[in-house]
């Protein structure tokens, strides 16, 4: 098996769950006591959070691949970066390495479009929602996303920094994202993506009014299968 590299601590609640959902598909597909060869580097994210606030991308991008590079050297076979945001620069760290970066953007488009969905309502943070490196790399694959209105996203962004990322989960923020994803399915929405890895952690999407697209599961799917061997048809 090959070792997956993470990127993680930004929240450390949602690189949890990469955690425990990579090493649940390894044993799912391998069985007993398999578990995932698996590297973690956790940031601080208060850090991170200051760069994002200062809007200094330069130097966010810098620790990223900073910390990439420490993986790879560490014997990683891929990188994941486990926070959706933070794919603002997944470009700038890809190219300082070596190995692959599994992108949680592609992983998630390719989802879609093998379901046949291509207008999905995206719920993440304000800078996922607002500076277009999401929409525009989903539209490479021909997927229209559609954003929430400016206090919708504010209030989006305020749910994930004020109470996911800190292990709050409200009942009345549950009920005000389903709201939210109850507006656009009345409006021509076809799907909807968990575009922060922590939004998992508050909504249930078999409850939801349009089907759901997990990016942290999405990611975490992707990752065992780059790094598991293939599994072989039982011969007669």
């Amino acid at each position: 098996m090959k070792t997956i590299g993470l990127i993680g601590g930004m929240s450390w609640e949602s690189t949890a769950i990469y955690y425990q959902e990579i090493n649940r598909l390894v044993r799912q597909r391998s069985g007993g006591l398999a578990s995932a060869d698996m590297i973690i580097r956790s940031l601080n994210f208060e850090d991170i959070v200051a760069l994002q606030t200062a809007g200094d991308w330069d130097a966010a991008a810098e620790e990223l691949a900073l910390a990439g590079l420490a993986l790879e050297a560490a014997g990683a076979d891929c990188v994941l970066i486990c926070t959706n945001t933070m794919h603002l620069v997944a470009n700038e760290v890809s190219e300082r390495l070596t190995v692959p970066l599994i992108n949680i953007i592609d992983v998630t488009a390719d989802a879609l479009v093998a379901m046949g969905f291509h207008r999905p309502l995206l719920l993440a943070t304000r800078y996922t929602m607002e500076h277009g490196f999401y929409a525009d790399r989903m539209a490479l694959s021909g997927v229209n996303v559609q954003i929430p209105g400016k206090a919708d996203r504010d209030h989006i962004h305020s749910i994930i920094f004020s109470e996911l990322c800190q292990g709050r989960i409200e009942h009345s923020s549950r009920r005000k994202m389903a709201e939210i994803i109850g507006k656009f399915a009345d409006s021509g929405a076809d799907s909807v993506i968990f575009g922060c890895t922590e939004i998992g952690l508050l909504l249930d999407p078999d409850t939801q009014s349009l089907p759901c697209f997990d990016s942290t599961v999405l990611h975490a799917v992707r990752a065992v299968e780059f790094a598991s061997p293939p599994v072989l048809a039982a011969v007669n």
